[in-house]
């Protein structure tokens, strides 16, 4: 029985009980949200003129999916979306196209802060595809597949890689 000219702190054990469980939904929610997304079986490969749609989803330092499930020989339609905060890239080639890259972009880093970068370029001819993304941003691209190649997936921008933004290319036969 509560004695006179005290106040309860039930009140207050309730309030801070209920915001932790609010926290806690929102971390697992948030965990939930943050998983690779299963991308779906390959009925048959794309073609020229049937291109095969593969959406890219370009997170804040992550790739959704990985991995990026491609087959040897087909034509991609990359359906590719910015949903991070911050400007991406998604390079996929061989490991030559990502030293080209990552070469491209040390070369076009400021040498002083707050220095407007000149925009990476590679020589022509290097293989694969880029597509460079404002938060927000989409852009659609057809892409062959190479045959007999080992493909990587990358976000070159300074500092992105050290971050993790580095995905997962399979190749497989449908």
């Amino acid at each position: 029985m509560p004695q006179p000219g005290r106040v309860s702190r039930a009140p207050v054990y309730v309030v801070v009980l209920g915001l932790l469980l609010a926290v806690a939904l929102v971390f697992l929610g948030a965990r939930q949200a943050a998983a690779p997304a299963v991308p779906p079986a390959i009925t048959s490969p794309g073609t020229a003129d049937e291109p095969r749609a593969v959406n890219v989803i370009l997170r804040d330092y992550a790739f959704n999916p990985t991995p990026l499930q491609l087959v040897p020989g087909e034509v991609v339609q990359l359906n590719v979306i910015n949903g991070g905060l911050v400007e991406h890239e998604l390079v996929l080639g061989s490991a030559d196209a990502q030293l080209a890259w990552a070469a491209a972009h040390a070369a076009a880093t400021p040498p002083a802060a707050f220095a407007t970068a000149p925009p990476a370029a590679v020589p022509r001819g290097t293989d694969g595809v880029r597509v460079l993304l404002g938060s927000g941003h989409s852009a659609t691209v057809a892409y062959a597949v190479p045959r007999g190649a080992v493909l990587q997936l990358m976000c070159h921008l300074p500092g992105h890689v050290e971050r993790g933004m580095v995905g997962r290319v399979e190749l497989i036969q449908p």
